[in-house]
C-alpha cells in the first residue's frame, strides 16, 4: 500500500498563477461606474457645448458621447487595467452606437404621438373627406383605411401563395442553372424601388387600356412584397433539421408530403413572421398608389373598379394643402399608419411564439 498523504496531494496540484497586472485583491469598479461615467460626460458634455456658444442639442450629445467613452476607458485603466478598460471600451462604444440609432426613432415616434393624438378619435376613423375643404377641421381618414385594407389584403392573397412556393422550390428542389436564376432575380427584386414596380404597372395599364383602381396598386404592393416573403421564407425553411425530412422519407413518405406535413408545420411561426414583416414594408408605399390609384375623396369600397385612396397617399394629399387643420390630419393619419404596422408586428410574434417548437427537458 502506498504511502501517499493528503499534504503530499495537495502540494503536487497544479498552481494557478494570476494574470499579470491582476491579483485577488485588485481593484474592480461597481455596476453603477457606467452610469456615474454617463452622467459625468452628461455634463462635461453639456457645459463645453454651453461655453463655446453651441445651442444644437445633437452637439451636446456627440459631445457627451466622447467624453463618455473616454471616462470611461481612462477610469478604467486606472483603477482595473488595460484589457478591462478595451473590454469597456467596446462595450460603451456599442451603447453609444445603440443611442444613436434609437434616439431619433424615439423622437421621431414621440413627435407623431404628441401631434397626432389631437386629432385622432372615432369621428376620424369613421368619416370621409367627402365635401371638405382643406382649411375645415372636419374629415376623417376612413376611406383611405378601406383602400389601404384593400390594397394590402389583395396583395398579400397574391404574394404570400407564391412567395413560399418559390421559398420552397430553392430550398427543397432547386439545385440546378434556374434554381440560381430565380435566386439572382429575387435579390434583384429586394432592392427595386417602388416607383419603378409602379412604372410597371403603369406601362401595362396603358398598353391595355386600364382605368386607374385599387387593383393596379395592389399588383405593385405584390411586386414589392414577393422578394421579402421568400427572402424570409427560405430562411425559415433552411432552420429545419434535415433529420426531420431523412425520417419521415425513411418511413416511405413522399417528399411532397413531408414537405406539407412535417417541414412547412415546424417553420410556420417563422414563415407568418416574415409575410406580416412584409406586409409591413408594402404598408407605408406611396408612390405606386400616387400613379395607379390616383387618390379620392369618397369612400370607394371596391377596389376593382375607380380611383381609391389609402394612408400613406392621404398623409401626401394632406400635407400638400398646407392649411393648419390639414397638417393636424395628416399628423393623425401618420399615426394610424405606425400603429396599423405596429399591430402586425406584434401579431407576428405572438404568432410565432405561439407557433414556436416546443422543446422538452
Amino acid at each position: 500500500m502506498s504511502n501517499v498523504t493528503t499534504t503530499d496531494i495537495q502540494d503536487n496540484r497544479p498552481r494557478i498563477s494570476p494574470e499579470p497586472g491582476k491579483t485577488l485583491s485588485s481593484r474592480s469598479l461597481p455596476r453603477w461606474a457606467p452610469l456615474g461615467f454617463a452622467a459625468l460626460a452628461i455634463v462635461l458634455g453639456v457645459g463645453v457645448s454651453l461655453a463655446a456658444g453651441w445651442h444644437s442639442r445633437v452637439q451636446w450629445g456627440l459631445i457627451s458621447a466622447l467624453f463618455f467613452l473616454a471616462i470611461s476607458y481612462i477610469v478604467t485603466t486606472k483603477i482595473e487595467n488595460q484589457r478591462q478598460a478595451k473590454d469597456r471600451l467596446a462595450t460603451s462604444i456599442v451603447w453609444v452606437c445603440f443611442l444613436i440609432a434609437v434616439v431619433p426613432l424615439a423622437s421621431l415616434l414621440w413627435t407623431t404621438i404628441s401631434r397626432g393624438i389631437e386629432r385622432l378619435d372615432g369621428y376620424f376613423l369613421t368619416h370621409s373627406m367627402a365635401g371638405v375643404l382643406g382649411h375645415e377641421n372636419s374629415g376623417g381618414v376612413y376611406h383611405a383605411l378601406i383602400g389601404t385594407l384593400e390594397q394590402v389584403g389583395i396583395a398579400t392573397v397574391i404574394s404570400a401563395p407564391l412567395g413560399l412556393l418559390t421559398a420552397v422550390y430553392l430550398v427543397e428542389y432547386g439545385k440546378g442553372s434556374l434554381a440560381k436564376a430565380v435566386t439572382f432575380f429575387v435579390d434583384v427584386m429586394t432592392g427595386i424601388p417602388s416607383i419603378v414596380a409602379g412604372l410597371f404597372i403603369l406601362s401595362i395599364m396603358l398598353m391595355v387600356e386600364l382605368e386607374p383602381s385599387g387593383l393596379m396598386g395592389a399588383l405593385a404592393l405584390t411586386i414589392l412584397m414577393i422578394p421579402v416573403v421568400v427572402r424570409s421564407t427560405e430562411e425559415m425553411l433552411k432552420l429545419v433539421p434535415n433529420e426531420l425530412r431523412e425520417a419521415s422519407l425513411a418511413l416511405g413518405i413522399p417528399k411532397w408530403r413531408t414537405i406539407l406535413k412535417v417541414v412547412l408545420p415546424t417553420a410556420i411561426g417563422g414563415i407568418t413572421t416574415g409575410v406580416m414583416l412584409a406586409i409591413a414594408r408594402i404598408a407605408g408605399e406611396t408612390a405606386p398608389i400616387m400613379l395607379l390609384v390616383f387618390g379620392s375623396q369618397l369612400i370607394n369600397s371596391n377596389p376593382f373598379e375607380g380611383a381609391q385612396s389609402s394612408l400613406p397617399f392621404y398623409i401626401y394629399e394632406q400635407y400638400k394643402v398646407g392649411e393648419a387643420a390639414s397638417f393636424d390630419r395628416a399628423w393623425a393619419a401618420a399615426l394610424v399608419l405606425i400603429a396599423f404596422v405596429m399591430i402586425l408586428n406584434l401579431v407576428a410574434r405572438g404568432i410565432a411564439r405561439w407557433k414556436a417548437p416546443k422543446t422538452g427537458r
